[in-house]
C-alpha cells in the first residue's frame, strides 16, 4: 500500500511551490530546520497541536496552532518531525492538506556537533535516533509490529503525590516497587514477539524511589544495548555516585520535570548528572491536562472511537506487573481495581501461553479503543492549559 508520507523530500521541497511547514514544535524539529537550510529548503513556519506553544517562536520560526493552519496557509507542504506520524497525517488531511514528507532524508547525515541546539547535542541525537526509527517503521512493512516506546512502571511510590496526577498515583494507599526480574521477563516476551522497540521509559510514580532503579537500567541496557533508555524524574532526588557511575557510556537519558520549589534537589541532581556525563533535559512541567478522574461515562462505541482517536497517550505502551497496556491511565486504573478487570484492556505476558504475538498485534495495530477508555475523561493533545 502506498504511504501518504513521501520518503524523499529534498528535491521536491527545494522546488518553488506551496509554503513548507514543519510538524511539530519538538526538539527534532530544530535539526530538521537546520537540515532544510543546509539543503536550500525555505521553511515558512512550524505547527503544533498545543496552543500554548504558539505564543512564542520556536527555533526562530512562528508556531501556528495546527487547527488554525488553513486561515494562514490554505495550501502547504509538510515535513512531519513528530513521531506520531499517522495522527499528524489524519489531522492534516481533515484540514484539507495532502502533501506530506518524512524528514529521514534530511536527518540521514545530520551532524549534531555542527550546531548549538536548545537541548544538549547528545540528548538531541538520542531523540533523532528514535524519530528515524519511527519514520522507518511507518514507511516499512505494515505487518511488522513497531512500538516507539514502552513505559516501564517500576514503582507507584512518588515524592510529590500531586492531587491531580494523570497517572493516578494519588489514589495508591499502599504504593509499592516492582521487582526488576518480573520486568525483564516481561520485556523478553515482548521483544520476542515484536519487530522493533525504539526506547524504554522508566516511570512511576517517581522511579528513583525504587532503590533498585539503577540495576533495572543496567540489566535493560545489557540486554538491549541498542535501545535508548529515558528516566522520568521530578527533581526531588539526586542519586549518589554509586548509582550513576555504572550508567556512564550507556544509552541512558534523564528527563527532568521541574515543579518549582517542589523540585527541591533539582540543582544537586543536575550537578550529579553532569559529573557523570549523563544526558538529560530539564524543563518546566507544563501543558498539563486534568485527566485524573476515574468515571464510567457509558459512551457509545462511536464516541469511544473518537475519544481514542483524540488521545495524546494512546501510543504510550505501558508495562505494569507483567501486563502490557496501551496507555498509563488504564494500566494504573486497573492496578487500583478502579475499573472492571477486562482482558481486552491488556496482554497478560506472564500468563498467556498461546498467540502472544497476535494478542500484542491486536493491542498495537487492530484496536480502535479499549473498554478502559470509557472510564477516562479523555486526554486530547490540547485539552488543557500550562500548569506547574
Amino acid at each position: 500500500m502506498e504511504k501518504q508520507v513521501k520518503s524523499k523530500c529534498i528535491k521536491n521541497l527545494k522546488i518553488q511551490g506551496s509554503p513548507v511547514i514543519i510538524v511539530a514544535a519538538v526538539g527534532e524539529s530544530e535539526a530538521v530546520a537546520n537540515a532544510c537550510k543546509e539543503n536550500g529548503i525555505v521553511v515558512s513556519a512550524i505547527c503544533d497541536n498545543i496552543q500554548a506553544k504558539s505564543l512564542e517562536p520556536f527555533c526562530g520560526y512562528e508556531v501556528i496552532h495546527t487547527p488554525t493552519l488553513p486561515e494562514k496557509f490554505p495550501k502547504a507542504r509538510f515535513i512531519i518531525a513528530s513521531q506520531h506520524i499517522q495522527d499528524c497525517v489524519e489531522q492534516l488531511t481533515s484540514l484539507g492538506y495532502d502533501e506530506f514528507y518524512s524528514p529521514l532524508e534530511l536527518l540521514e547525515n545530520y551532524d549534531v556537533e555542527k550546531y548549538t541546539h536548545q537541548m544538549s547535542n547528545l540528548y538531541l541525537q538520542a531523540r533523532i535516533t528514535v524519530c528515524k526509527k519511527s519514520h522507518k517503521a511507518y514507511l516499512g512493512d505494515d505487518q511488522k509490529i513497531y512500538m516507539r516506546s514502552i513505559d516501564l512502571m517500576i514503582t507507584t511510590k512518588c515524592s510529590l503525590k500531586c492531587e491531580s496526577c494523570s497517572n493516578l498515583m494519588q489514589y495508591f494507599e499502599k504504593p509499592k516497587n516492582y521487582e526488576f526480574q518480573s520486568i525483564l521477563d516481561s520485556l523478553n516476551i515482548i521483544n520476542a514477539n515484536v519487530d522493533e522497540i525504539a526506547e524504554f521509559r522508566l516511570i512511576g510514580g517517581e522511579p528513583l524511589m525504587n532503590t533498585g532503579w539503577d540495576q533495572i537500567v543496567i540489566d535493560i541496557s545489557d540486554k538491549f544495548p541498542d535501545r535508548e533508555i529515558f528516566i522520568y524524574t521530578n527533581g526531588t532526588i539526586a542519586p549518589k555516585d554509586n548509582k550513576l557511575e555504572p550508567l556512564r557510556g550507556r544509552k541512558v537519558n534523564f528527563i527532568i520535570s521541574e515543579y518549582g520549589h517542589l523540585s527541591r534537589n533539582l540543582a544537586k541532581l543536575k550537578l550529579q548528572l553532569d559529573k557523570h556525563s549523563l544526558n538529560y533535559v530539564s524543563e518546566a512541567a507544563e501543558h498539563w491536562i486534568d485527566c485524573s478522574r476515574v468515571k464510567h461515562h457509558k459512551r457509545a462505541p462511536s464516541e469511544l472511537v473518537e475519544v481514542f482517536k483524540q488521545c495524546c497517550v494512546k501510543y504510550l505502551y505501558t508495562l505494569l506487573d507483567g501486563k502490557l497496556y496501551r496507555c498509563p491511565f488504564i494500566a494504573n486504573a486497573a492496578a487500583l481495581n478502579a475499573i472492571p478487570d477486562n482482558p481486552y484492556n491488556y496482554v497478560d505476558l506472564l500468563s498467556e501461553t498461546k498467540d502472544v504475538e497476535q494478542k500484542i498485534k491486536n493491542l498495537v495495530k487492530v484496536a480502535k479503543f479499549f473498554p478502559g477508555c470509557d472510564f477516562c475523561d479523555g486526554r486530547p493533545y490540547d485539552g488543557g492549559t500550562s500548569k506547574t
